[in-house]
């Protein structure tokens, strides 16, 4: 230890959990491997896609040489907050024509997130969040960070590997008047499992008969169900009663922009004045940040948005993902009926979107890793993105074993 450094005091953190599988893949030297681990998008072939919508736009963006690379405003591109406003609420929505909804460009669905939770930190009368048990692993540290104290509502049900309705219920019955509520729009991370429309309707009856505000999570819209109008449906859904709600929107999966970090949050709000309001105040939280966001992704976005060939030639490409995901989820379920492992896998048909929750214990995940170089967060959740037909066969071997060898 080097005791002259002012930091010799620093103890080293442990590796993020879900980032943390991939360095231990790229460590191993088996020509087997497998990362089931991240949530990114990988092709039959086993590499990422850029799609060709979006090769187009960037094409068309560098070959513009009006553009400049000016500061964006602190709530970003125009454009990009309307056109994303459209997209997750609908172009018909009446929160649109009134002009009630605020919207800003953030850093992705973890950005927007963060400026949501801190707006509502200085600015919001109830100072907890209930977020679903389990969830995406950087929930919690976002809204704590942002000051908000976090509590968790009962979601999964291991003994069905479904929802629990009524746990959910309950604890949502029971959460102090105003509370904040995440909710996964669709797609639900890391379990796949979503409600349905029916139970939607009953979540939003209950959560406005308590006056508690919904905060939506939308990182999947059309790369669950291959539809975007239907992945938005629990969203439109609270926005039709004329209540108020938060939604972060990620670009990332739809449209395979991971690295380029674009998002948005937008605040629907009573009235037109309340939401000009409330964007003064986000621009507040915004400035000392980050300044203002990035143009690149945005100006991506913006351009396939805008323009009905290239968005249907994106739909289209966005289909073929969500449906390659959803033929991995049959194939998987097909191999290991075939091989007669014991239990139930049809939740892997059941469930939607990236990733499935297989049920598989701590001690089973480590067991695949060691004997069969298969990497995995250790909650047992795997990227069905990550798989192919070439891999199901020795993901059904690991998986065979580990059920049949491991407790």
């Amino acid at each position: 230890m080097d005791s002259s450094s002012v930091f010799a005091n620093i103890v080293r953190a442990p590796e993020d959990p879900i980032l943390g599988v991939t360095v231990a893949y790229n460590k191993d030297s088996s020509p087997h491997k497998l990362n089931l681990g991240v949530g990114a998008y990988r092709t039959e072939e086993g590499k990422p896609l850029v799609l060709n919508v979006v090769r187009r736009a960037e094409q068309m963006l560098v070959n513009d040489s009006s553009r400049v690379k000016e500061y964006l405003p602190i709530v970003g591109l125009a454009d990009f907050n309307k056109l994303s406003a459209k997209l997750i609420f609908g172009a018909d929505s009446p929160a649109i024509q009134e002009n009630r909804v605020t919207t800003v460009q953030c850093l992705s669905g973890t950005g927007s997130l963060r400026v949501g939770a801190e707006f509502l930190a200085r600015h919001y009368h109830q100072l907890v969040i209930y977020i679903p048990n389990p969830t995406w692993g950087n929930h919690t540290k976002i809204f704590g960070l942002a000051g908000l104290s976090v509590k968790a509502y009962r979601y999964y049900d291991p003994a069905t590997r479904g929802l629990d309705f009524q746990g959910l219920l309950e604890d949502l019955g029971a959460a102090p008047s105003g509370s904040i509520v995440l909710l996964h729009a669709c797609a639900h991370n890391p379990t796949g499992v979503d409600p349905t429309i029916e139970q939607w309707e009953q979540i939003r009856q209950l959560m406005r008969s308590k006056g508690l505000l919904p905060f939506f999570d939308s990182a999947y819209q059309g790369f669950a169900s291959g539809s975007l109008d239907a992945d938005a449906g629990s969203v439109r859904m609270f926005v039709a009663d004329g209540g108020e709600c938060l939604a972060a929107q990620s670009y990332a999966k739809n449209m395979g922009l991971y690295g380029e970090r674009v998002g948005a949050l937008s605040i629907v709000c009573k009235t037109a004045d309340v939401a000009s309001r409330v964007e003064s105040q986000l621009k507040l939280v915004i400035r000392p940040m980050y300044s203002n966001p990035p143009i690149h992704g945005a100006s991506i976005v913006a351009t396939i948005l805008k323009d009905r060939d290239m968005y249907n030639e994106w739909t289209v490409e966005l289909k073929a993902m969500a449906d390659r995901i959803i033929s991995m989820r049959q194939q998987l379920f097909d191999a290991l009926s075939a091989r007669g492992t014991p239990g139930d896998w049809s939740h892997i048909i059941k469930q939607i979107g990236m990733f499935t929750f297989t049920g598989l214990n701590t001690e089973q995940v480590a067991f695949m890793t060691k004997e069969y170089h298969i990497y995995m967060t250790s909650d047992g959740r795997i990227s069905m993105a990550g798989l192919s037909s070439r891999t199901v066969p020795h993901l059904t071997d690991a998986i065979h074993a580990a059920v049949t060898r491991v407790g």
